[in-house]
């Protein structure tokens, strides 16, 4: 199955945000432990270790990828079960992250943002949000795990494509 992207560019005050949102049959509870607890987000992205508290630096440990490369990730905003905000920075840039979710009538939306820096090339960027939140709606439903092969270079195009809404 190919997949779709669904990543959107809007403009903010200070820069530009890639977002991206995922649907979930769940309480907002459980997804927020999904993208919270570290032994729930190593099954979809990273493991972290640390006081996970707004403030603090924890370790993050992408298991995912060849040779689990390691970062210090700062949680700048914790406020359960609606909003996680954090920010790291590797040798590929900085990546501040946000993630916001809402439940309606036993629905639990998840908006993804990525608040970019400039110069992100979201060309490659997109792709792998795309990727590994399809990890984590896999994580949770028990589905086959996704293959990268299958966003990149896939949805370079889309993405290439996208204009600031």
């Amino acid at each position: 199955m190919k997949p779709t992207p669904t990543g959107r560019l809007f403009a903010t005050a200070t820069s530009t945000d890639l977002q991206l949102t995922r649907r979930y049959k769940a309480a907002i509870e459980d997804v927020w432990a999904s993208i919270t607890e570290p032994e729930r987000t190593a099954r979809w992205f990273a493991h972290w270790s640390g006081e996970g508290r707004p403030g603090a630096t924890v370790r993050l440990t992408l298991v995912h990828e060849d040779g689990r490369p390691e970062s210090d990730m700062t949680i700048i905003a914790c406020e359960p079960p609606r909003r996680l905000e954090v920010e790291t920075v590797d040798e590929y840039g900085r990546w501040h992250l946000e993630a916001r979710l809402d439940e309606a009538d036993g629905v639990t939306t998840l908006t993804f943002l990525h608040h970019l820096a400039p110069g992100t090339d979201v060309t490659t960027t997109g792709p792998g949000w795309e990727y590994y939140l399809d990890r984590l709606s896999a994580s949770r439903e028990g589905t086959p795990t996704p293959n990268f092969d299958d966003y990149y270079p896939a949805q370079v195009e889309y993405y290439g494509n996208l204009t600031i809404g």
